[in-house]
């Protein structure tokens, strides 16, 4: 009985594998606008600060873009994976921690009281620029882990899988800055309290990067099944909620996915303190 061959799968064609490429260069590009835009900024035109969010928060989604297209056409490559980790050391890294330095600490006006006040300006300036430079590191290390690990274990596992990350995505850490500032639409802080809960906020946001704390990492989401009718409502109600009130929503949004890492990691520990393990098997000796 004749068998009829397996048919032999297509191949791509070359300009596919550029394609992922191609998002990945303009999540770079939006990085590098970002840091011009952070160049100009000053009191009378802070809107420049503005600007810069608005490029990251639009290279957070494109870096989303970019590894969807590589999963979903087979396209992933060592090449685009290295390039993907320097345009996020560039555009999650190094922007976003000169907007916390600059919106945050540079840009606060000085309180010319005393000589008291002054110093103390110039002293929460260096921390904030220790904290944006901690930051950085934080992000540089996140995504060397990411790198080097094929199997990465978060502290609390849940359930493993791709389901979550293994510490907050450097994208996220970045999204979170710059949503708290789009969400004052790149007004510079003004008074030393406000900048020292910044200086806790930046901190933080930079730890969860190393930690290995879990956090969804929204992979287990199908958007080739065949019914998607609720991811589309969804989506649709999500980006209609973002075009038309993109200052409140982009910043519950950061704030939610940061402080979801934080839940699950003490729902955990509860968790274990209520069940604690079973105590060691003994076997017991047996005489004859």
């Amino acid at each position: 009985m004749d068998q009829t061959p397996p048919r032999p799968r297509r191949r791509l064609s070359k300009g596919m594998y550029i394609l992922p490429s191609l998002f990945t260069t303009a999540n770079m590009a939006l990085g590098y606008y970002a840091i011009l835009e952070l160049m100009h900024a000053t009191l009378t035109e802070f809107w420049h600060l503005d600007n810069a969010a608005k490029a990251i928060g639009f290279a957070v989604l494109f870096d989303g873009i970019d590894g969807r297209i590589a999963r979903m056409t087979g396209t992933s490559s060592d090449f685009g994976k290295e390039l993907d980790s320097l345009a996020d050391a560039i555009t999650f890294g190094v922007a976003p921690a000169m907007l916390a330095w600059t919106w945050g600490f540079y840009l606060m006006p000085p309180v010319m009281l005393t000589d008291w006040h002054n110093n103390w300006h110039v002293k929460l300036t260096q921390l904030g620029a220790i904290a944006s430079f901690l930051f950085l590191v934080a992000g540089a290390s996140r995504l060397a882990r990411f790198n080097i690990t094929s199997n990465p274990q978060p502290s609390n596992p849940g359930r493993p899988g791709k389901k979550y990350f293994v510490g907050m995505p450097i994208p996220a850490g970045a999204g979170v800055i710059a949503a708290v500032v789009h969400f004052t639409g790149g007004d510079p802080l003004e008074s030393w309290y406000t900048a020292l809960v910044w200086l806790a906020m930046v901190t933080t946001v930079g730890y969860l990067m190393v930690s290995t704390w879990r956090f969804y990492s929204f992979k287990d989401i199908d958007f080739r099944s065949r019914h998607p009718f609720r991811l589309i409502l969804f989506l649709g109600a999500l980006f209609a909620s973002i075009w038309f009130f993109s200052r409140q929503m982009l910043f519950f949004i950061a704030l939610l996915y940061m402080v979801s890492g934080v839940f699950w990691r003490v729902q955990w520990m509860f968790r274990r303190k209520s069940d604690p393990p079973p105590p060691p098997y003994k076997e017991a000796s047996q005489t004859s």
